[in-house]
């Protein structure tokens, strides 16, 4: 056995530090926060302290300790352990363990019904008790969000159960499944910060070097699209301390009620997301590079506050087998889903207009389209609109329909197919910032 479970018996909390220092030199680069930017606060002793990291971020940071993005699922130790894939069509595919709401994602709960949708929506409410709610507006069934809500007592050893089968993650990162009933709130059981003690400001700066236009001015052009010599300021700190902190709810876990694998499951992995953040991702920001401070009273670096004996963090290698072991176990009692569910998140069509250039050539309607008027073309005030239905694009995919439209023009084509799939870009994308 890789951990003491036995350590850990009536104690409610399982409280980690671990002391940190920059990979390289003395200064990092903090968190920005927005309206506020680094946040700087003092203690009573009038001693200058720096929030490095909040617990939404480190929770993020845990979440992607366990994710393998070479290979696009969970890494080789987690694989057995269930989750929600949804394909979001031309937007892309996300999961569960991606989403910040996880299971209360809007892509599981919004959208039109499809096979995979609503299987996995009737799956998830079977599993709740409850009746399935509509996605839409305006259902009978569903509130102005499209939630429903569960009569009576809340049974919050079902919702627990129905979490930890979908997406055990999300009991340990907490969920709040508004868009089922406004009470079905689980609280996170793993968070995290990091604080940089005693800090003072390093105050630098650099510049942006345009080597065709320095003087942008004189071709007409200017800073704010990017040309020309640009300085800017960059504030770093330095700290006497930097700890990262990790709080652990034992209470909270075994409040879930569930059976001894599933709650030793849960600390498990726990631990090892806490190792893997510690030991593989810690460079936060391109200029926060940390690594944990280890000494030869803690050769690892992990101190254990509470309980404060008979409680050792395993090592990386122990806790993947411990994680490996504990889900075979899960699965063989058939406790959670054998393999991650799948859902699709699609949004009904709508009708589409299209400005097309003025010496475009005329798009080709069949005589059936042009008689149920499922496509117009209107030269009204010299202009050349294109209007589309809503119901031709339910059963003609956007690039088949262009194709038909302007047979012979790549360029237009591929105008219509962005419109009518709504990947088009109206607006420029913001420029990145400086890093």
């Amino acid at each position: 056995m890789a951990i003491n479970y036995t350590a850990l018996e009536n104690q409610p909390r399982l409280l980690i530090e671990a002391a940190l220092k920059p990979l390289q030199g003395e200064r990092f680069q903090p968190t920005g926060f927005a309206d506020l930017g680094p946040a700087v606060y003092k203690l009573p002793d009038d001693s200058q302290h720096l929030l490095l990291e909040s617990a939404q971020s480190v929770a993020n940071y845990l979440e992607k300790a366990c994710w393998d993005d070479g290979q696009n699922d969970l890494i080789a130790p987690l694989k057995g352990l269930p989750y929600v894939k949804i394909d979001c069509g031309r937007f892309g595919t996300t999961t569960t363990l991606h989403e910040f709401h996880r299971l209360n994602s809007p892509y599981l709960w919004k959208g039109d019904d499809n096979d995979k949708a609503s299987a996995f929506r009737n799956a998830f409410c079977g599993k709740l008790g409850i009746k399935v709610p509509s996605a839409k507006k305006g259902d009978k069934n569903s509130d102005e969000e499209g939630s429903s809500s569960v009569p009576g007592v809340l049974n919050r050893r079902k919702m627990t159960d129905a979490i930890f089968w979908f997406d055990p993650c999300s009991l340990i990162h907490g969920v709040f499944l508004e868009k089922l009933d406004g009470r079905m709130r689980v609280t996170r059981a793993l968070s995290g910060f990091i604080e940089a003690a005693k800090v003072r400001r390093a105050e630098s700066g650099g510049v942006k070097v345009d080597h065709v236009l320095p003087s942008p001015k004189k071709a007409g052009l200017d800073a704010k699209g990017g040309f020309g010599n640009v300085p800017y300021p960059k504030t770093e700190f330095v700290a006497e301390k930097i700890t990262a902190f990790f709080n652990l709810d034992l209470a909270l876990l075994r409040g879930y009620g569930l059976p001894e694998e599933g709650f030793k499951l849960m600390v498990a992995v726990s631990l090892l997301k806490i190792r893997r953040f510690l030991e593989l991702d810690l460079r936060l920001r391109a200029a926060c590079d940390l690594e944990v401070v280890a000494d030869e009273t803690i050769k690892d670096g992990l101190r254990v506050t509470r309980p404060k004996a008979g409680f050792a963090i395993p090592s990386l290698k122990e806790l993947e087998e411990e994680c490996e072991a504990l889900i075979k176990d899960c699965a063989k009692k058939k406790l959670f889903a054998e393999k991650p569910a799948e859902s699709e998140f699609k949004l009904a069509p709508k009708d589409v207009t299209i400005e097309l250039p003025s010496d475009s050539a005329a798009p080709v309607i069949s005589p059936e389209r042009n008689k149920e008027k499922l496509v117009t073309l209107s030269t009204a005030k010299g202009k050349r609109t294109l209007k589309i239905k809503a119901k031709l694009l339910e059963s003609v995919e956007p690039d088949a329909l262009a194709a038909e439209l302007f047979p012979d023009n790549d360029k237009l084509q591929k105008l219509v197919a962005d419109k009518c799939a709504g990947t088009d870009l109206d607006e420029a994308e913001p420029e990145d910032p400086a890093v």
